[in-house]
């Protein structure tokens, strides 16, 4: 029997597009997706006394998600360590003497350049992760006035990484022909070829995603329990008791 190329085609053109390989497991896209929303969620929201709660709970939240990160980095399966991003930024330094010499393809090294500069704003986000917590739980619990400052340096510097990592995403994806935000999203890359996730561990990013509602549950509970502080138009206090009009109080003394 032999084949008709014309049903053939159509039988190609009428076949399901290929899902593409696994590359990133769910807690990693969980993770990412609840950190970006905890720190545009905190920043926004960090000038304001009358969503100081909600600022602070974002806060604990993106401390924790990033202590997940770590663990999850140094403990989680192989594609989704640490060591690999600190792998990449490891070769920096050859990468950049190999430049005059030009020992390999101009397509390669652009190409090399542009993984090294994804490396570059991941490590410095997540560099700049620890600090901005500590600076604002030092902040809210009255470590020191000078904190205040750091804090909001910290939260600014980390706003103008993040940008310049979207803006790389775009000018990647642009360049590349291919969405570069998109396994973030669908966990795949378009093309044949094995997966490098092995177990996608769905369960974990819904645990996650638990952990996180659990926690907004039981500060918004709390602060309904608590009785509305006066002073300021601020009306709410942290789980500790901590008056949210405090800083308002602080800015009055100013005048």
């Amino acid at each position: 029997m032999h084949a008709n190329p014309a049903v053939d085609a159509v039988a190609d053109r009428s076949r399901p597009p290929a899902a593409g390989r696994l590359v990133v497991d769910a807690p990693t896209r969980m993770f990412h997706a609840l950190f970006a929303l905890s720190f545009a969620g905190a920043y926004a929201t960090a000038d304001s006394e009358h969503w100081r709660l909600l600022h602070v709970s974002l806060g604990y939240v993106f401390a924790g998600l990033l202590g997940f990160r770590v663990l999850y980095g140094l403990l989680g399966p192989r594609q989704a360590r640490l060591a690999l991003l600190w792998r990449r930024l490891s070769g920096a330094a050859a990468w950049l003497r190999s430049l005059p010499a030009a020992t390999s393809p101009a397509a390669v090294h652009w190409r090399q350049g542009q993984n090294l500069a994804m490396a570059l704003a991941i490590a410095a986000m997540l560099a700049l992760a620890l600090p901005l917590a500590v600076s604002g739980y030092g902040t809210w619990n009255e470590w020191g006035d000078a904190l205040e400052d750091v804090h909001e340096v910290l939260g600014n510097a980390l706003l103008a990484v993040v940008l310049a990592h979207l803006a790389l995403i775009v000018l990647l994806s642009v360049l590349r022909r291919q969405n570069q935000a998109l396994p973030m999203l669908t966990g795949r890359v378009a093309g044949s070829g094995p997966d490098l996730v092995r177990r996608n561990r769905a369960w974990l990013a819904g645990l996650l995603l638990l952990a996180v509602l659990a926690f907004g549950a039981w500060q918004w509970q709390d602060a309904a329990r608590r009785p509305a502080s006066a002073g300021d138009g601020a009306s709410m206090t942290d789980p500790h008791g901590h008056d949210a009009g405090r800083a308002s109080r602080h800015d009055g003394d100013d005048d």
